[in-house]
């Protein structure tokens, strides 16, 4: 017989109610799903997207409901933008104990029919190329460089930065979907070890597979859509991350559907 995998019932959500966060690209998909996960577990969050009517619907929809959440405008592609949303976090805030660098473009920017007509890479154009590099590598250097100075200056503070399967950036017609992710792995190895002897965390986030968001075409057929990932998937490892249980722990890269097994494996 095999040997049976370590199993552990998942500890109690946290009360983080002493923590402040700030999540990019949280008006929808993962980004909604992971400050959600945040709010309900009693932390503060900043929702940082684009300066539109939606940011101001999304935070107000959760203040309604009692929940502390804060409105961070930001064009994560502009340098000047997003130095004033790293001030005016602070300001709101008081301080940020936490950082999801999440803002993203899809392939649907590029070809809305990527999932059943992929493009070979000479195909793409140089401009749907740069938007989507832009957005989803610079936009994670340009958010975490900004910060850098309030995470050193407090000696302390956590940056998540989530990604996808290494399949999917390798997949045929996915550039430059792929390449912007397998980069943005490559900077969050990186900072980890730029910010080690300051007290600063790092660690690489993934739902684990296809997840039903905006990247996917809105025509996908029921039975694919089927198997497509919640987004909510992503809640109760980001809520782990930002409790006191993650003190210390870095340069992980952790698959949201098999957290289960992975934090077995650490108290194993």
């Amino acid at each position: 017989m095999s040997p049976t995998p370590p199993t552990t019932a998942r500890p109690a959500t946290p009360d983080l109610g002493q923590v402040r966060a700030v999540v990019t690209g949280a008006t929808s998909g993962l980004g909604a799903a992971m400050a959600d996960a945040l709010l309900a577990a009693g932390a503060t969050v900043a929702l940082a997207a684009r300066p539109t009517e939606r940011l101001e619907r999304a935070v107000a929809e959760r203040r309604a409901a009692g929940q502390p959440a804060e409105a961070l405008p930001v064009d994560v592609r502009d340098p000047a933008a997003v130095a004033v949303a790293a001030a005016r976090a602070v300001d709101v805030l008081g301080r940020v104990d936490l950082l999801v660098n999440n803002a993203g473009l899809g392939m649907r920017t590029v070809n809305r029919r990527f999932y059943e007509d992929p493009l070979p890479f000479w195909e793409v154009g140089p401009d749907a190329f740069a938007d989507v590099v832009t957005t989803n590598l610079t936009g994670y250097f340009l958010v975490a460089r900004a910060f850098a100075p309030v995470l050193l200056a407090q000696g302390r503070g956590r940056v998540v930065n989530v990604s996808t399967n290494f399949t999917t950036m390798r997949r045929r017609g996915f550039v430059p979907y792929g390449p912007s992710r397998a980069g943005s792995e490559a900077l969050s190895d990186v900072m980890v070890e730029d910010f080690r002897p300051h007290g600063v965390t790092v660690n690489v986030l993934l739902p684990g597979g296809g997840t039903d968001t905006g990247m996917f075409p809105e025509d996908l057929d029921d039975a694919a859509r089927a198997r497509l990932l919640r987004p909510e998937i992503m809640g109760p490892p980001i809520v782990y991350l930002a409790s006191p249980a993650a003190d210390g722990i870095t340069g992980e890269r952790i698959v949201a559907t098999e957290f289960d097994r992975w934090l077995a494996e650490r108290q194993a």
